[in-house]
């Protein structure tokens, strides 16, 4: 999953802080070492689907008066029409605004009036709203759920509102940070015709353009029982608990139409490509050397993600240690691998400091992709690898919120429940020639993408950015 941090964050900091709690509960799983590992129990669930078209997940756990939900619906920035990007992230704001039987913003003022907390996220595959709350509340949850399923309120002036937040939003997170438009000059530029060109925050000219037709119809089109997905965990009975969700959410009536499903594929990448370019707050320099990958779910996914953490996981990555510890011919290296719904893309970033060249950071990137290809991994970096993976699969399994969100995202991005459990072994048995493969595979010449980013005016790209 793509990191939720801003991207400036990211160039800010790249060391994860493991909790106390967390180092505990990684000892007692994994011991002195791998070879000992103890697997995780298996998540114990329900699925069914409503007449509607609903998929319905629910997991017990008794050990504390609480429930947690989550309503996924299968609508992200990919499913968004050219020139009206942005909708996604739009109505994750707006589906708070009132519907037939709720008054505006009085959707959380329920939630938090008996001791709740809500929220909601938007990726390129998903918009994710969730809620925790005293088990005894699920039917309220369920009820302001299937309201606003069956009935948001739109309206000119609730789309204004929200569209100006939205524009905040992006001044806030992207325009005015340092570096903060670096996820969208990658993207903008590694795509072509995948709607992942665009990031789900979208554009001021798009969101600017929305017209209360074109909001309606993505409402209607993408917000219905059969593409959303209700997970439910923590203290109560499944049978009682799906007689509710079949009371509030069964009366949803079905989508009009199918839902539609077809994206535009991205063309293979057949020749390295070579941009300079110009960005606007943009502190110093900057390379990023990108390829395309394979989506989450695939088998080459598994050691692509190991691959990812050996090269840019933190300050004892190659490419950070390399860069700016050895060389220092960056002042701060670090690399993303994006396994998400459809093929993305793994990219790793370096930020020269004055005295220093691009040529020299491009080179050293280039070079120790080329030396994963060239020579198998060290035992201790797979080791180091599967106990980070170990270690977070643990520690992210252990809230309500956090059961859920293993069993949402296998149901819907997966659309298979039992890779909840099943990933754990998967990752176990990554060998070093695993990785190998798929370096060879993946970061080949030919879909080589170089981009030399400069501050605007420096002379530097010929290019420019967004």
């Amino acid at each position: 999953m793509r990191d939720s941090r801003t991207p400036s964050a990211r160039v800010r900091r790249h060391v994860q802080i493991v909790t106390a709690i967390g180092v505990l509960a990684v000892a007692v799983v994994l011991g002195p070492s791998l070879e000992s590992a103890v697997r995780p129990a298996k998540f114990d669930y329900h699925i069914s689907t409503l007449d509607n078209g609903m998929t319905v997940v629910l997991s017990e756990d008794h050990s504390m008066p609480i429930a947690h939900i989550e309503v996924w619906y299968r609508v992200g920035s990919k499913n968004e029409p050219a020139g009206r990007t942005g909708f996604a992230h739009l109505f994750e704001h707006l589906m708070f605004k009132g519907s037939h039987n709720v008054q505006t913003d009085q959707h959380l003022s329920f939630i938090s009036g008996v001791g709740g907390d809500g929220n909601a996220y938007t990726t390129e595959d998903t918009t994710v709203f969730l809620q925790t709350v005293p088990s005894q509340y699920l039917p309220l949850v369920f009820w302001l759920e299937a309201d606003r399923m069956a009935s948001l309120r739109i309206d000119q002036s609730t789309l204004d509102s929200e569209r100006d937040v939205v524009k905040e939003e992006r001044r806030f997170r992207y325009d005015n940070e340092p570096f903060g438009l670096l996820s969208e000059i990658v993207y903008d530029n590694a795509f072509f015709t995948h709607p992942y060109k665009h990031t789900p925050i979208g554009s001021m000219v798009d969101l600017e353009a929305a017209a209360i037709e074109d909001v309606q119809a993505f409402f209607d089109t993408y917000y219905v029982p059969e593409n959303a997905t209700l997970v439910v965990v923590g203290d109560f009975e499944t049978d009682n608990t799906l007689q509710m969700i079949e009371h509030y959410f069964g009366r949803v009536p079905k989508a009009k139409r199918p839902v539609p499903r077809e994206i535009t594929r991205e063309p293979p990448q057949l020749v390295e490509r070579r941009l300079n370019l110009e960005a606007d707050n943009w502190p110093l320099p900057a390379v990023v050397v990108a390829h395309h990958i394979t989506y989450d779910g695939h088998p080459d996914a598994y050691p692509l993600h190991i691959a990812s953490k050996v090269l840019s996981d933190g300050q004892s990555s190659r490419i950070f240690r390399r860069l700016v510890y050895d060389e220092r011919v960056a002042l701060s290296a670090f690399g993303q691998g994006t396994l998400i719904d459809d093929p993305n893309l793994f990219y790793a970033v370096a930020i020269i400091p004055p005295g220093q060249t691009a040529a020299a950071a491009e080179a050293a990137l280039i070079e120790e992709l080329e030396r994963l290809k060239d020579e198998p991994i060290t035992d201790e970096e797979l080791q180091r690898s599967k106990n980070q993976f170990a270690r977070d699969y643990v520690i992210g399994r252990i809230t309500n919120a956090q059961k859920a969100a293993h069993l949402g995202h296998a149901a819907v991005i997966h659309s298979d429940i039992t890779t909840a459990d099943g990933e754990f072994d998967i990752f176990m048995n990554v060998t070093k020639d695993d990785v190998r493969r798929v370096a060879r595979t993946y970061f080949t010449d030919e879909s080589r993408l170089v981009m030399t980013i400069t501050p605007r005016g420096a002379g530097g790209g010929r290019g420019q950015s967004r």
